[in-house]
């Protein structure tokens, strides 16, 4: 799909989900193209298959093992993302009475999640509640904090971001290095 198609696409997503054509600007938030070179990384903490960019599969792997070394366990809750699948999650959300500008505040909007790109994760561990602001509290966000950058990681949205994406601990995402 040519980027004008995949463009097409997102906006008729949006129309659905009545998410208004001012999205991208209001919340400052940059369009990510589907990523289609995807390899399967393992199981999620619901035991669903995940996916990653080929690319950047090493990357997370090293992490992974290095925290490990250091008795840290970085668990996956999700992974790559289609804008289809992003789109259920604000479809199930407004089914459960939230209103869309809450949901936008914690979703990205389809088109818009770095979990498209499949350089993006949402991260927990052993003793907290998954995709909670308490994820801040325990020794694996200290970890990465210190240590991500080192593997290309980097916390997406940090505590007073000018986006209007609320705070995520657990969200972590890189770039693919130079080498690869």
């Amino acid at each position: 799909m040519d980027l004008a198609d995949y463009k097409c696409s997102i906006e008729k997503l949006h129309r659905r989900l009545n998410i208004p054509e001012s999205y991208a600007k209001d919340y400052a938030l940059p369009l990510h193209i589907e990523e289609q070179d995807l390899v399967k990384i393992g199981f999620d903490i619901y035991n669903r298959p995940q996916f990653m960019f080929s690319r950047v599969v090493s990357q997370w792997v090293e992490m992974r093992e290095s925290a490990r070394q250091d008795k840290i366990d970085l668990r996956i809750v999700s992974a790559f993302r289609s804008p289809e699948y992003q789109a259920s999650i604000v479809r199930r959300k407004l089914d459960k009475g939230l209103k869309l500008e809450e949901i936008l505040r914690v979703s990205a909007a389809p088109g818009y999640s770095e979990h498209h790109t499949g350089c993006a994760l949402d991260l927990t561990t052993t003793g907290v509640e998954a995709l909670s602001e308490n994820f801040d509290q325990t020794k694996a966000f200290t970890w990465l904090q210190h240590n991500g950058e080192q593997y290309g990681f980097k916390l997406s949205y940090p505590r007073n971001l000018k986006s209007k994406i609320a705070y995520e601990p657990w969200h972590w995402a890189c770039l693919p290095t130079a080498t690869q």
